[in-house]
């Protein structure tokens, strides 16, 4: 069996950035401030200095089929959703999960 390999980046946090078209029967992201939160939460990071290989990535991703309950973004490797508002909810999710290792319970999206 071979070992576990140790991940390239200590977490990664997917951005979900979906943009629907306006009028569409599903809402999205996008139109929720997502991409501006996610350019936020990049410059955090880097400004914490937990930016790159070993530390934190932080990326934009597609639909991540949750657009409803978002906009969301999930960090990984533990897979934790999180719900977000604006730039304080980020804020949270860095210092409590990034820095701290502890989920941010009144963000988190079950499973």
């Amino acid at each position: 069996m071979a070992d576990i390999p140790t991940p390239y980046y200590r977490h990664h946090l997917f951005f979900c950035c979906n943009r629907r078209e306006a009028g569409a029967a599903r809402p999205c992201c996008a139109a929720r401030g997502a991409e501006r939160v996610r350019a936020y939460a990049k410059e955090r990071i880097k400004a914490l200095g937990r930016n790159g290989m070993g530390d934190v990535r932080i990326n934009m991703a597609g639909c991540l089929d949750r657009c409803e309950q978002g906009p969301v973004l999930v960090v990984y490797p533990e897979g934790v959703w999180y719900r977000y508002l604006d730039e304080d909810d980020i804020d949270d999710i860095i210092h409590e999960h990034i820095e701290n290792g502890r989920i941010v319970e009144r963000l988190r999206i079950p499973g």
